[in-house]
């Protein structure tokens, strides 16, 4: 299958993360996958959910926003409407889980690290841009604060990243731009740490159907996607 862009099937868009695009987080970061943009920016914040006072444990949680002029027409600020949609909700929930995967709650004591995401323009994989952004900010922000003496440690065991895989006619793609997700008959978002771990896998048959070789396919593609995203982590936090 051609594709728009002239990429292979198992070909990332070209990606670039800026360590520090903002400076007054604590940590920060903005990725560029193809034409997708997010901001990821990370702040410390000395307390905890209810449920967690007392535990000397952390948390990690995470926003995510489609800012007005990200897509071609404009998208509502959902502070305005005074409601979270449920894929905005579903996408946080996402970015955190993520994230909490691979942090040591222990070390954090009871300390809150927020990771907003803002998508400044979107054209497919926000969310999964959203996740390997924030681990980059994330990790720079952990980074900070151990040598600010925060942390005894990094809290940080791993790293973590994402992807999309879809199906579109009989060929598996790597890394879906938007016209291809609104094509695609499957449509699948893996998010994986450095070492392999699997953390979540949504996968669903928009319009079509999978097998299980299918998947294995899907699994497989991702991964490898997964394995450079790492690379470019690393490379963006200059390890």
């Amino acid at each position: 299958m051609s594709r728009a862009d002239g990429r292979s099937a198992d070909a990332l868009r070209d990606v670039e993360i800026q360590v520090g695009f903002v400076e007054n987080p604590t940590g920060s970061a903005l990725i560029r996958a193809g034409r997708t943009m997010v901001l990821c920016t990370v702040h410390l914040a000395d307390q905890v959910p209810s449920f967690l006072r007392g535990t000397s444990r952390g948390w990690v949680t995470a926003e995510y926003s489609l800012l007005p002029g990200s897509t071609d027409t404009r998208s509502e600020r959902e502070a305005a409407r005074g409601k979270l949609s449920g894929r905005t909700q579903e996408i946080q929930r996402l970015i955190g889980r993520s994230l909490r995967a691979i942090t040591d709650m222990e070390v954090l004591g009871e300390r809150c690290l927020y990771v907003d995401c803002d998508v400044l323009q979107a054209d497919g994989g926000t969310r999964t841009a959203a996740i390997t952004g924030s681990y980059v900010a994330l990790a720079a922000a952990c980074e900070r604060l151990v040598e600010r003496d925060y942390f005894r440690r990094n809290p940080l065991r791993d790293s973590v990243a994402a992807i999309s895989i879809g199906i579109l006619g009989d060929e598996v793609l790597l890394d879906l731009s938007y016209e291809e997700d609104a094509r695609a008959e499957v449509d699948m978002n893996v998010v994986q740490t450095g070492h392999g771990r699997l953390v979540e896998i949504q996968g669903t048959g928009e319009a079509g159907t999978f097998d299980r070789e299918e998947l294995g396919r899907m699994l497989d593609l991702a991964e490898k996607g997964i394995a450079e995203l790492t690379t470019l982590q690393n490379r963006a936090l200059g390890r």
